[in-house]
């Protein structure tokens, strides 16, 4: 059964204009669908070069320039290691993040957080971070409904930064996985799967992530998959 929040993400129509666009109505979805007090998604946290997308409100933003400024925090964490962190009351994260904790303990009144990273496979695309002004956690159905959401808002973005305008379907899909009747697109599905093992929406997945790692359209890696100049093994692209 999905969850509020992965209802809403799953809900976001595919007539945004851009990744900016995209990110604040993902943004938006959690604040509704968990009933948190603000939001802010990053692009490339893990890296020199990083992006804030979308905050919901000053203090979510302050969440973002505190962590970029101080190279620490829940959002850092989480962009390192891929996994999600979920701290119910920031004040018992002093010694994990002392200068981060300090300054937003002083700056602001936030008092909860839950980073979620946005990574398919080893491919990091990014950070979205929640915010509670209670030292209020999140319940085992709200952490899967996040991580649920997280995963479709993954797709989403990948979707969006690794399409031409011509690839979008008919019925303006996100997450069907045989897109715009691109020949190649579907025969480098079905040479991925085969490599892998997996089903063919995580094939298709696998290519936007490396299409997004290299700066690349979808198209151009389902071409170079169909001849065969790039393949894929479970440590990666090849």
């Amino acid at each position: 059964m999905q969850g509020a929040a992965t209802k809403a993400v799953l809900a976001i129509a595919r007539d945004v204009p851009d990744d900016r666009g995209l990110a604040e109505r993902i943004c938006r979805a959690y604040v509704e669908g968990l009933d948190v007090d603000g939001a802010a998604l990053s692009l490339l946290t893990a890296t020199d070069s990083r992006l804030t997308l979308h905050a919901t409100d000053p203090t979510a933003d302050v969440l973002e320039e505190l962590q970029f400024t101080l190279n620490e925090g829940i959002c850092i964490e989480a962009a390192t290691t891929g996994r999600p962190v979920f701290v119910s009351d920031i004040r018992t994260a002093t010694a994990r993040w002392p200068m981060f904790t300090a300054t937003l303990l002083e700056t602001t009144p936030v008092r909860a957080l839950f980073a979620l990273p946005l990574q398919w496979g080893t491919t990091n695309l990014g950070v979205l971070d929640l915010y509670r002004l209670e030292p209020d956690g999140l319940g085992d159905a709200e952490r899967m409904d996040a991580l649920a959401a997280a995963e479709a808002a993954t797709l989403m973005m990948l979707t969006l930064r690794t399409d031409s305008g011509e690839l979008v379907d008919a019925r303006g899909s996100w997450l069907d996985p045989m897109v715009a009747g691109r020949a190649e697109i579907h025969q480098a599905t079905g040479m991925v799967l085969a490599q892998l093992g997996v089903p063919a929406d995580h094939a298709l997945a696998r290519m936007r992530a490396h299409a997004f790692a290299e700066q690349r359209l979808l198209i151009d890696v389902a071409r170079d998959v169909v001849a065969r100049r790039l393949s894929f093994t479970d440590e990666g692209p090849r």
